[in-house]
Order: structure tokens, then sequence, then C-alpha cells
């Protein structure tokens, strides 16, 4: 299995989308909320250029969000990626 961890705040329609799409592959995964924490999630968009939540690793590599996420699932690559 892969090692999944989503980034997110809340309220963000994204995040529950992304989470829903890796509920129903039975995918296991790690949410950590920056809900409270602006500093560290300003730290991240620093560290990765990305500037919008959710913030998707998969084995700790940055896919993106749920629209890229989303489209990597439409193409057929999401299953190896978090298989």
């Amino acid at each position: 299995m892969a090692k999944i961890v989503m980034y997110k705040k809340n309220p963000c329609p994204y995040c529950d989308r992304a989470k829903n799409l890796l509920d129903g592959k039975g995918a296991k995964y790690e949410v950590i909320d920056l809900t409270d924490k602006p500093e560290e999630l300003q730290a991240l968009k620093e560290k990765t250029g990305w500037m919008t939540v959710p913030m998707i690793f998969i084995n700790d590599q940055l896919i993106g969000g749920y629209s890229d996420m989303k489209a990597l699932d439409d193409e057929g690559k999401l299953d190896a990626l978090i298989g």
C-alpha cells in the first residue's frame, strides 16, 4: 500500500471530494487538518509551490489537489499509484 497524506482545512468541499474518492477505493490515508494552523499551511505552500487545499501526497510525492487526483483516476493511473 502507498503512503497517502492529505493536508486540508475547513471548510473545503474539494477536500471532502478527495476523501470520498479515496474512501471509494478503500485506500488508507492520513488527513492532516491545518484549519487552525495558518503558519504550517503557509510553510507548506512555500515548500511545495501549491497554493490550495487539499494537498495530496502519495509516497511523499505531491500529486496535487482533488482535480489532479480525479484526472489520474479518470486516466486509470490512480489505482497503480495507491495500490
